[in-house]
């Protein structure tokens, strides 16, 4: 059974994920226990001056200014970071695979000596990658230009070999097991595309900025990714 202690950390955490208020009954649903147990909680919470509004019914939410100690992390927290961290060092570029290991070293750092050996020696891993795909152009650039929310100019071969040039308006790098993806919107095709980093030929960042409010790109990608996947459904048409 959890402790007390570790349950109302627990309930912070679950109403720090979200701005919508969260019900008791959702609370009470992850932590296991009674909407009553919840209820009390709560209200030792406020009594500590924690800042949740909110009442029995309708849910309740943390003041989005509230702040905690740092790294008051549990076991499965730590272990959840260092299997990501080891995941990430495995397939992406050695700037983002040496910025995980630093965060695993700067978390070690701080953490408090009994909950070191979660980062020494894991219960959880990711298997090695044998083979990483080899790309020409440097990730750091591509992910500046999405931060920037700049076009980017690409070289870039296709599967058949054909060689084009393209602007496209980047979106996200997405890392699987074996391939790298840009996923950008494609002034050419005039529609979101896939381009695998490895047959990305030449890549360098626009002045020229996208013109979208921030967000609205990736808010266009992710419906146009949804109607992908509904039309893909079993049963449609």
């Amino acid at each position: 059974m959890m402790r007390r202690a570790d349950r109302l950390f627990q309930i912070v955490q679950i109403l720090r994920r979200t701005s919508a208020p969260v019900t008791a009954a959702a609370i009470a649903e992850e932590l296991e226990v009674s909407k009553r147990t919840v209820y009390r909680d709560i209200g030792d919470l406020i009594g500590q001056r924690v800042p949740i509004a909110g009442e029995a019914g309708f849910g309740y939410r943390l003041d989005p200014g509230f702040d905690m100690p740092p790294l008051m992390l549990t076991p499965d927290e730590i272990e959840a970071v260092v299997l990501g961290a080891q995941w990430v060092a495995g397939h992406s570029d050695a700037l983002i695979a040496t910025a995980a290991r630093d965060v695993v070293a700067k978390i070690a750092a701080v953490i408090p000596e009994s909950l070191r050996p979660f980062i020494a020696e894991p219960s959880i891993g990711v298997r090695p990658v044998l083979a990483p795909p080899t790309e020409t152009v440097d990730m750091a650039g591509i992910r500046q230009a999405i931060r920037a929310g700049r076009k980017l100019e690409l070289r870039y071969r296709a599967e058949a070999g054909e060689v084009t040039d393209r602007m496209v308006w980047p979106v996200i790098l997405g890392y699987a097991e074996t391939s790298r993806l840009l996923v950008a919107w494609c002034e050419l095709r005039q529609g979101f595309r896939h381009f695998r980093t490895d047959r990305i030929l030449e890549a360098s960042v626009s002045d020229i900025p996208i013109g979208l409010r921030a967000g609205e790109l990736r808010r266009r990608w992710q419906a146009w990714r949804e109607q992908q996947l509904a039309e893909r459904q079993p049963g449609r048409g």
